[in-house]
C-alpha cells in the first residue's frame, strides 16, 4: 500500500481527565453540563401506524401462504408443481417482510447540540474539564485508481477536511491519504495542494465558507459584487483564491506521469519507478496514523466525498462524548448524501429512504451500520477492544504478559504496540518531536506481509475476506458490545457523487452484493455473532436483511418466471378472479405498494422517486444480485475468484470541462457487460408471453382451447414489462449507449428461445 502525503497538522493526542472540582467555593454543587445530544423517538401514534401497516402486509403474505397450503394441488387450471414453487418463493418474501417489520419497529433519531461544546478560549458555566478536552482526530482518505478516481477529486476531499472547524485544529486534526493505485500523479497533486491549503484554510475560516471543497465553492458562487471596504477586502481575497485554485487545477491536469517520473522531483518520485500497481513495496511520504499522531478518533472518507458541513467533527463529538457510557457510540456514521443528485433518483442508488426509514429503525436496536465512508470510529473499537475495557488492574496488565499479547495481536513493531497500548488503556501519548523519525516504522507496519501471524484483518482493524469490508467491520464492532449512532445534520455532513448510467450503477450493486454473499457463507455470519458473541438478536435480523440482498435473486428471478411460464404452458399459479382466494394476492399487491409508496412520501420524496426505486429493485435483483450470487457460488466451489471493481467517479469534481456533451444523465445506458443479459432476456420473455396469451384469449377459445391463466398472470407479466421499460426501450429503439448492444440481444434471445422450448416440452 502506498500512503501519500496530504497536508496535515502535527501534535499529540493528550486528553485531559474529567476534573474540575466537586463543588464551588460556596459548597454548592455545580449544575450538570448541558446535553450534547438528545434521543428523539418517533411519536407513539406514528410509530404504531407504521407498525400496524407493516404487520398488515405480513399477515396478507401469511394468508397467501395458507391459501397455497390449502390448495396444494392448485386451483382451476393450476398445477401442483407451479404452486409449490410459488409457495417457496412467497415463504421467502414473508420471512423478509418479518425481518423488515422487526428492523423498523422502534425508530429513533439523535439531535446534536454542538453549541454546548466548550468553545476554545471561553469559560461559561460548563468548564472544559467537565467534558474533557476535545480529542484529536485522524482523517483517513482512500483512493485506488487514478483513472477512475482522478487526483483532483482526492485533492478537493483533502482540502475540505483540512478546513474543518475544530478547536486547535492545527494540533488535533491530521489527514492521511492511502493510495492503493501507487500513483505518482496523486502524490504530485497532494504536494501541490499542500501549498494551496496554506491560503485556502484561513480563507474558509475567516469568511465562514460553508462548503469547503474548492471545486464546489467556486462553481456555485459567482464573483461577489463589491460594496463597502469589508466587501472589497472579501472580493480581493475571493479573486485571489479563485486564481490560485485555477492555477492549481492547471498544474495538476497538465502533469503526465512519464514526465513527472523523469523530471518532476528527483529522488522524491524515485520510489514510484518500475513498480506494479497491484503489487508494489510500501511508499510513505507521510505518516501512518497509529505510529504517528495516534488519535483516539478516526474519520474515514472515500476520495470522492467532501465536507459539506464545516462543523461535522463537532457534531460527531456530541455523539462520541455525549453519552454516559462509551459503549453507546463505538462509531458515528453520517448518511450518504450526493451533490448534484439526479432528480427522482432514476438509478435507485441514492438510498435516502433506506437511511431515513430502515437505518433509523435499526438505531433503536444496536445502531446504524458502518457504510464505509463518512464514519467516525473510536480507535479502540477498531482495535477489537470491548467497551469499558479496564484490563483488570492496569499495573498488572502492563507487565510482560501484556506486551506478549500486544505482539500477538498487533505484530512485532514496538512503536505500534506502544501506540496500541496507549489507546487500549486510555493513556496519554507522548508528544512527537520528530515526525520524520517514524518513516521507516510507518513503512514496516503498512507493508502487506506485516499482517501475517497477527490479528490484523480479523480481530483488529478493518476485517478482510469480503468486498464489503465496511459492513463486516461494523458487524464485528457491534458483536463486541458496542453500539453506533447515525449522525443526521443540516446541512448534511458530507457529500459524494453517485454513479450514473446502467454500467456504473449495476457494477456498484454487484460489488456490494458479492461482498454480502461472502459474509453470509463465512464464519463471520451474523447468526454466529449472536450465538457466541454480543450481537443483539434483532440487530442480527437487521444485518440479515442487508446481507441477504443477493440471496433474494434466485427467488425473485424464479417468481418473475412463473407468469411467463404459466401463460406459455396454459397454466396458472394465482387464483382466478372468479375464485374466492383472488382477493388475497390482489390485496397484498395493493397494500405492499401503498405501504412502500407512503414510506417515500414520509421521507419527503416524490411519487416518481418511489417508482424509480421500485423498478430498479426489480432490475438490480435480476441483474447485479443474480450475477453476484453466481460469482460467490463459483468461488465457493473453487472455480473463480472475486475481484474488487472500482466505480468511476463524477468527473465534474475534477473540473473537467469536456465531460458535458448534452447527454441525458438520467437515462439508462448499456454496454456489453453480462450483467445486462438476464434483464434483457426477462423483458423479452414477458413481451412474448403477453403476446402469446393475448392471442390465446382472442383465438384459442374459439377453437375450443380454454385459457387457464387468469388476470393475475397477465398482471404479473405486464408489471414486469413496466419495471423493465428502460430495457424495452433499449431493445426496440435505443441508439448508441442508450441501445442494448447486439451481443447482449443475441445472448438474451438464445435464453428466451431455450425457455420457450422448455415450456413446450412440459
Amino acid at each position: 500500500m502506498a500512503v501519500v502525503a496530504a497536508a496535515a497538522a502535527t501534535g499529540s493526542t493528550t486528553r485531559s481527565g474529567g476534573g474540575g472540582g466537586e463543588g464551588t467555593r460556596s459548597g454548592r454543587k455545580k449544575p450538570p453540563p448541558p446535553p450534547l445530544q438528545e434521543r428523539v423517538p418517533l411519536g407513539r401514534r406514528a410509530a404504531w401506524a407504521w407498525r400496524l401497516a407493516g404487520l398488515a402486509v405480513l399477515l396478507l403474505l401469511l394468508a397467501l401462504l395458507a391459501l397455497r397450503l390449502l390448495r396444494h394441488h392448485g386451483g382451476a387450471g393450476g398445477d401442483g408443481g407451479v404452486w409449490r414453487v410459488a409457495l417457496v418463493c412467497e415463504a421467502w418474501f414473508a420471512a423478509l417482510c418479518a425481518l423488515n417489520v422487526s428492523a423498523k419497529w422502534s425508530p429513533v433519531r439523535f439531535v446534536t447540540r454542538p453549541e454546548n461544546l466548550v468553545a476554545e478560549g471561553r469559560t461559561p458555566s460548563t468548564t472544559a474539564a467537565e467534558y474533557g478536552e476535545l480529542p484529536a482526530v485522524d482523517m483517513l482518505v482512500t483512493t485506488a485508481d487514478p483513472a477512475l478516481e482522478p487526483p483532483l477529486v482526492t485533492v478537493n476531499t483533502v482540502l475540505s477536511l483540512l478546513a474543518l472547524d475544530y478547536p486547535r485544529a492545527g494540533e488535533r486534526l491530521a489527514c492521511y491519504v492511502s493510495d492503493d493505485g501507487c500513483s505518482p500523479l496523486t502524490c504530485h497533486a497532494l504536494r501541490e495542494a499542500a501549498g494551496f491549503a496554506a491560503a485556502w484554510v484561513p480563507f474558509c475560516r475567516r469568511y465562514g465558507v460553508a462548503v469547503r471543497a474548492p471545486f464546489r465553492y467556486f462553481s456555485s458562487s459567482s464573483s461577489p459584487e463589491s460594496g463597502g471596504p469589508a466587501d472589497r477586502k472579501f472580493l480581493d481575497d475571493w479573486t485571489f483564491m479563485k486564481d490560485e485554485y485555477d492555477k492549481l487545477v492547471r498544474r495538476i491536469k497538465n502533469t503526465d506521469e512519464r514526465s513527472l517520473l523523469r523530471h518532476g522531483g528527483g529522488e522524491f518520485f524515485a520510489e514510484f519507478l518500475n513498480v506494479e500497481r497491484r503489487n508494489h513495496p510500501t511508499i510513505v511520504k507521510t505518516r501512518v496514523s497509529a505510529v504517528m499522531t495516534n488519535a483516539p478518533i478516526m474519520l474515514n472518507m472515500d476520495c470522492d466525498m467532501f465536507v459539506n458541513n464545516p462543523q461535522a467533527v463537532l457534531h460527531a463529538m456530541c455523539l462520541l462524548l455525549g453519552f454516559d457510557d462509551e459503549a453507546s457510540s463505538g462509531f458515528v456514521q453520517a448518511p450518504q448524501r450526493f451533490y448534484d443528485a439526479l432528480k427522482d433518483d432514476p438509478f435507485g442508488n441514492q438510498m435516502e429512504c433506506f437511511f431515513k426509514r430502515f437505518i433509523s429503525g435499526v438505531q433503536g436496536v444496536q445502531g446504524a451500520f458502518y457504510a464505509g465512508t463518512g464514519c467516525f470510529h473510536r480507535r479502540k473499537a477498531v482495535y477489537g477492544v470491548p467497551p469499558n475495557f479496564n484490563g483488570a488492574e492496569r499495573e498488572d496488565t502492563i507487565g510482560s504478559s501484556s506486551y506478549k499479547e500486544l505482539h500477538t495481536r498487533f505484530g512485532n513493531s514496538e512503536e505500534l504496540n506502544e501506540s496500541a497500548r496507549n489507546i487500549i488503556w486510555d493513556l496519554s501519548s507522548k508528544p512527537m518531536v520528530d515526525i520524520s523519525s517514524r518513516i521507516e516504522v510507518a513503512k514496516a507496519v503498512s507493508a502487506c506481509n506485516y499482517d501475517i501471524g497477527t490479528c490484523w484483518g480479523q480481530e483488529v482493524g478493518w476485517v478482510y475476506g469480503s468486498l464489503t469490508e465496511d459492513i463486516l467491520t461494523g458487524q464485528r464492532i457491534h458483536a463486541m458490545g458496542w453500539r453506533s449512532v447515525l449522525m443526521v445534520t443540516e446541512p448534511p455532513a458530507f457529500m459524494g457523487s453517485a454513479p450514473i448510467g446502467g454500467p456504473a450503477c449495476l457494477t456498484q450493486f454487484k460489488r456490494w452484493a458479492t461482498g454480502q454473499s461472502e459474509i453470509i457463507i463465512s464464519r463471520n455470519n451474523p447468526i454466529l455473532a449472536t450465538m457466541f458473541k454480543r450481537l443483539k438478536f434483532r440487530q442480527c435480523l437487521a444485518y440479515l436483511i442487508v446481507l441477504g440482498w443477493p440471496l433474494r435473486a434466485p427467488f425473485e428471478l424464479c417468481y418473475g418466471l412463473l407468469g411467463p411460464y404459466c401463460i406459455l404452458t396454459n397454466q396458472s399459479f394465482l387464483p382466478k378472479a372468479s375464485e374466492d382466494g383472488f382477493s388475497v394476492p390482489l390485496a397484498l399487491f395493493i397494500s405492499y405498494n401503498t405501504y412502500n409508496f407512503m414510506e417515500y412520501m414520509a421521507c419527503g420524496l416524490s411519487a416518481r422517486a418511489w417508482w424509480n426505486n421500485h423498478r430498479m429493485q426489480r432490475i438490480i435483483s435480476v441483474s447485479a444480485w443474480t450475477l453476484a450470487f453466481l460469482t460467490v457460488l463459483l468461488k465457493s466451489l473453487g472455480l473463480s475468484e472475486t475481484v474488487f471493481e472500482v466505480t468511476g467517479k463524477d468527473k465534474s469534481m475534477s473540473d473537467d470541462d469536456d465531460n458535458t456533451d448534452g447527454a441525458d444523465p438520467g437515462r439508462f445506458t448499456f454496454d456489453s457487460s453480462p450483467v445486462f443479459i438476464p434483464v434483457t432476456a426477462l423483458a423479452m420473455l414477458n413481451i412474448v408471453a403477453v403476446t402469446v396469451g393475448a392471442c390465446r384469449v382472442a383465438f384459442g377459445t374459439a377453437e375450443g382451447v380454454p385459457c387457464a391463466p387468469g388476470i393475475g398472470e397477465f398482471m404479473c407479466c405486464g408489471w414486469l414489462v413496466l419495471c423493465f421499460f428502460p430495457f424495452v426501450r433499449g431493445i426496440v429503439w435505443g441508439k448508441g449507449s442508450y441501445g442494448i448492444p447486439w451481443s447482449v440481444k443475441l445472448k438474451a434471445s438464445l435464453l428466451v428461445a431455450m425457455f420457450v422450448t422448455f415450456c413446450k416440452t412440459t
